[in-house]
């Protein structure tokens, strides 16, 4: 009769040196795909995101119809008098025109500051949707401001206003904005005063404590690629190391004994 063969080796599943199995092989979790958040057009948080802008957007906006009523308040005006035939300036070496485009920016400064400091006061989480709209607003608003000041203002029509008042009366030129770099100085005080309150005051994501092992929560902080930590058994390229017990086929080896 014929010994048993002996079972077939089956590796140890913390084998480091065993050969990497074929075939397609399991997404790791932290490569899957439920870990990653698509914008949706559906996703509630950006619905929420695009609302939230559009508030701001139309709010920064409609507060330019103050900046431009304060302009028209505040601004300088520029002294103008005929003699029935030409229109001259009164006085050849006025300001009032820089005047009236320093105006605007400095109040312009100031809407963007104050419209920043409002929208980190009541959204603190902030988001690029904000910024964006905080930024786009403050342009609009400064349009805005811009048509309100001159269409509340005196008329453009400079013949015939000196014309209703006479020869020799003092009148005021219509209220104009020369700088037109001015309408950009809202959005960009937006933009600083917003990053800067964001990033003295903004909250910040709470970080891990970290030991010589890795996190103290136990928490992995990346993939890890390769076998997996193990007893290692050594290298094994066949059968078991070791004594075999069980039926030999051959003649058993040592002393003979005879009869």
């Amino acid at each position: 009769m014929t010994a048993p063969l002996t079972p077939p080796h089956q590796p140890s599943p913390n084998d480091p040196w065993q050969t990497p199995q074929t075939g397609p092989v399991p997404a790791h979790p932290y490569h899957g795909t439920e870990g990653h958040e698509g914008a949706h057009p559906d996703d509630p948080d950006l619905r929420t995101d695009l609302r939230d802008g559009a508030v701001v957007l139309v709010a920064v906006a409609v507060a330019g119809v103050a900046l431009g009523l304060l302009w028209l308040w505040l601004a300088p005006r520029v002294p103008l008098i005929s003699d029935g035939k030409a229109v001259f300036l009164r006085d050849t070496e006025g300001e009032e025109a820089m005047g009236a485009d320093g105006t605007f920016a400095l109040l312009a400064l100031a809407f963007g500051a104050v419209s920043a400091a409002v929208l980190f006061l009541l959204r603190r989480r902030g988001g690029i949707t904000l910024v964006v709209a905080l930024a786009v607003g403050g342009l609009l608003g400064s349009l805005l401001a811009w048509g309100v000041g001159t269409w509340l203002g005196p008329t453009d029509d400079v013949v015939a206003h000196a014309r209703e008042v006479g020869k020799g009366v003092v009148f005021d030129a219509p209220l104009e904005l020369n700088a037109h770099g001015a309408l950009l100085a809202w959005p960009v005080a937006a933009m600083v005063v917003h990053l800067a309150l964001t990033a003295l005051f903004g909250p910040r994501d709470v970080e891990p404590e970290w030991d010589a092992y890795g996190p103290k929560d136990g928490s992995q902080s990346g993939p890890q690629h390769g076998p997996q930590a193990g007893p290692w058994h050594g290298p094994q390229s066949g059968p078991q190391a070791g004594p075999r017990h069980g039926p030999q086929s051959g003649p058993q080896s040592g002393p003979r004994h005879g009869a």
